[in-house]
């Protein structure tokens, strides 16, 4: 696997996978579009589940978790342009072009984009630089580009107005809600509480009222329980099941599962 390759740095970013890859706790702090070039992409949030395969466009909210599931063509390879729509340069293109939201975005958090023929081209001139080493596209054309991007999408759904242009930090949400529907995912305790709209120490305070025990300690014991029910229950592997728990290895999560329940994670338990 190649890593992303930046083209604008922090805003464009060109993606190839030679193989399948399954990426876990992905975290988009910007609104972020992705064009699927080749190959097939799925997203998977607390919320939806989508996939998208070559030539299609898809939008992510910003402030989220999810796991992204990458699959090559067969014979074949992945390909993505990811564009990362930043706040300060939404905030330009406003000013630029006087446009304003229409009210409060209440949709889906992640829209496939309709793909029409405008999209298309505008696609099909980000691809070669990304594909040719080299070449580095400037600042002023990248922008010039991102900022394309953004007008063609509104063209196609005006109503995105509200979903892109919406400043606001998250709000204080309900964090019993959002712990038990993202607990699996292996981030740092600052990002969720970022998510749920709190400082870190607001969300531990909160977290212990409302779950009685540190967020550590709940998370470990958390992804244990789920883990011992899907080996028991479900007939999972533990091969199968603990990077989609958490665990950053098998050998991390044998371990801390042997701790807790006093034997090792077998279908035979």
């Amino acid at each position: 696997m190649e890593s992303p390759a930046e083209i604008l740095p922090g805003v464009i970013f060109y993606s190839y996978l030679s193989s399948e890859r399954k990426e876990k706790a992905c975290i988009w702090n910007h609104h972020t579009l992705v064009l699927q070039v080749s190959g097939q992409m799925v997203l998977e949030t607390s919320e939806q589940n989508l996939t998208i395969s070559a030539g299609e466009v898809l939008l992510i909210h910003k402030n989220q978790l999810g796991t992204l599931i990458k699959t090559p063509e067969p014979g074949g390879q992945y390909e993505t342009v990811v564009i990362s729509l930043q706040e300060d340069l939404i905030r330009k293109i406003i000013l630029e072009e006087k446009m304003e939201a229409y009210g409060k975005y209440i949709g889906l958090p992640n829209l496939v984009i309709p793909n029409d023929d405008f999209l298309k081209g505008y696609f099909q001139s980000i691809v070669p630089y990304a594909r040719k080493s080299g070449v580095e596209m400037t600042d002023e054309m990248g922008l010039l580009k991102v900022k394309e991007g953004i007008k063609l999408m509104l063209m196609a759904i005006p109503e995105l107005r509200n979903f892109l242009f919406d400043f606001s930090e998250p709000y204080k949400i309900d964090l019993e809600k959002f712990m038990l529907s993202n607990y699996q995912f292996n981030v740092p305790l600052e990002e969720f509480s970022k998510l749920t709209g709190r400082s870190l120490s607001g969300f531990k305070r909160d977290f212990q009222k409302i779950f009685g025990m540190p967020p550590r300690k709940w998370l470990q014991e958390k992804r244990l329980n789920e883990a011992r029910h899907l080996i028991q229950n479900k007939n999972k592997k533990p091969s199968s099941i603990y990077l989609d728990l958490g665990f950053e290895s098998l050998s991390h999560f044998s371990h801390a599962f042997k701790k807790r329940f006093g034997k090792a994670p077998t279908l035979d338990l």
